[in-house]
């Protein structure tokens, strides 16, 4: 028995059980603040011990959602994941997981980690954690206060993945070239994944557009197909650089709103048709992204088929939630991109929507608001039946939606999130769905609402 790990252990299990205890929160990040001080050597000891070793999953966006998917197929094959599933993703978030799901005497209770990573975090989880494999889905600009521009992030995670060990496998997305050039001095140890279905791609170049120059040599991409921000199939016709060829790649894609979507797969194991319940092109790269990867764990095609089709969205990211013969959809946004993909899926049918827009500015949502003027908001011109601005940065909002030539008289502001979830039932009709885009502390807000009043379970027991 190792007496620190175990001392350790035990003394982050009190610390997130007093946090829970004390209403202080869901205890998801205090473990990784006590363990620390007592074994600065517990996440490496405890996930060097997992039967399957561990995966990292990390990207701008999609991060909570593909590692749940991922680790809800590995439950499929009967495997037992030990996950960070409340989307705490910075190394004490890590650490807290562990604690969570490992015994006194420091032995994991599960068979693989998966652990979701913040995009700045993962060098620290890499110096901790030696993964059987890593996930790289995309890089767009968030939170630039934090993040700074997209090239710093691929910087980053250049020099931390070319210290990775020779059997850490890397699944990159083909259809980013800031993602994809990651895997260009490890090719036999690189696996794509990426869309082959231009019919849901545009020729035409997005204003959100993170990354249009080719990293290798600095010239302008050509693209044959954008299928939102800079992802698409681009080459360089400086250097050569082309888009890598998926080994997975969805070779026909049926977008169905905010009802889902039909996805056929090309594997290397076969074909995979999915009817997935997430909606969006950015969550059929999601889906993608998990399939790659649990091919990559050895899992076969019918399990992961069964897996994307009865995955159901994680607290907050496409939730469905019944109040008072109404639906609310939550729908996370966070950066441009992101957000203007939520609503082109949400706008899909063309009829006007009733809207709840969160915008908070706290460090974790970023403090610089001026992405705002990046969402594609004109879209919503002549489909806004209401729109209720909320949060510490509503009145910006609420101009921005002026900008955007939504009528003036359909804007709200209301700065109480309870008040603003109630006007917005209250001017809703009996079966309509209410559409709510919050950031990320706006949405642990309004979830804290709904969770007093009894419609939804605390965000540490999803």
């Amino acid at each position: 028995m190792n007496a620190r790990l175990t001392a350790a252990l035990l003394a982050g299990r009190v610390a997130t059980g007093l946090s829970r205890t004390l209403g202080r929160g869901g205890g998801t990040v205090i473990a990784g603040h006590v363990v620390p001080r007592i074994d600065p050597t517990a996440l490496r000891t405890v996930t060097r011990r997992l039967r399957h070793g561990s995966v990292l999953v990390s990207g701008t966006n999609g991060k909570t959602t593909t590692s749940r998917l991922i680790s809800h197929i590995l439950q499929q094959a009967s495997l037992q994941p030990l996950h960070n599933r409340a989307g705490a993703n910075l190394v004490s978030g890590l650490v807290s997981a562990i604690v969570a799901q490992t015994s006194l005497g420091g032995w994991p209770q599960a068979d693989v980690g998966i652990f979701e990573v913040d995009e700045a975090t993962v060098p620290a989880a890499l110096r901790e954690i030696r993964p059987r494999a890593v996930l790289l889905n995309n890089i767009f600009r968030d939170q630039l206060d934090r993040y700074g521009e997209v090239h710093f992030v691929a910087d980053l995670w250049a020099k931390a993945v070319a210290h990775l060990p020779t059997d850490t496998t890397l699944v990159l997305n083909a259809d980013d070239p800031l993602v994809a050039t990651l895997g260009h001095e490890r090719a036999e140890a690189a696996v794509y994944f990426g869309v082959g279905d231009a019919s849901v791609g545009s020729g035409e170049t997005p204003h959100a557009a993170d990354a249009r120059i080719c990293p290798v040599c600095g010239a302008a991409f050509v693209y044959t197909v954008y299928y939102y921000g800079h992802l698409g199939q681009y080459r360089c016709p400086s250097c050569g650089l082309n888009r890598p060829e998926p080994r997975v790649e969805a070779t026909s894609v049926t977008l169905r709103g905010d009802r889902g979507s039909l996805v056929t797969m090309r594997t290397p194991l076969g074909e995979i048709q999915a009817t997935l319940s997430l909606p969006g092109l950015y969550n059929v790269y999601n889906a993608l992204a998990a399939t790659a990867t649990c091919l990559t764990l050895g899992l076969d095609p019918e399990t992961i088929r069964a897996g994307l089709e009865s995955f159901t969205a994680a607290f907050g990211r496409l939730e469905r939630v019944r109040v008072s013969e109404r639906e609310l959809f939550l729908a996370l946004v966070k950066n441009p991109v992101g957000f203007g993909e939520v609503l082109r899926t949400i706008l899909t049918d063309g009829e006007e929507r009733s809207l709840v827009i969160a915008i908070n500015d706290h460090f974790a949502d970023g403090t610089d608001i001026s992405w705002l003027w990046d969402v594609d908001f004109e879209q919503l011109e002549g489909h806004v039946r209401t729109a209720i601005c909320v949060g510490t940065r509503a009145e910006d909002m609420a101009v921005r939606l002026k900008y955007a030539l939504v009528p003036e008289e359909r804007i709200l502001v209301e700065a109480d999130p309870r008040r603003a979830l109630a006007l917005a039932l209250e001017r809703a009709a009996p079966g309509e769905t209410i559409y709510v885009l919050p950031t990320y502390t706006a949405m642990l807000e309004l979830r804290e609402v709904l969770r007093q009043d009894g419609h939804v379970a605390g965000f540490w027991q999803d």
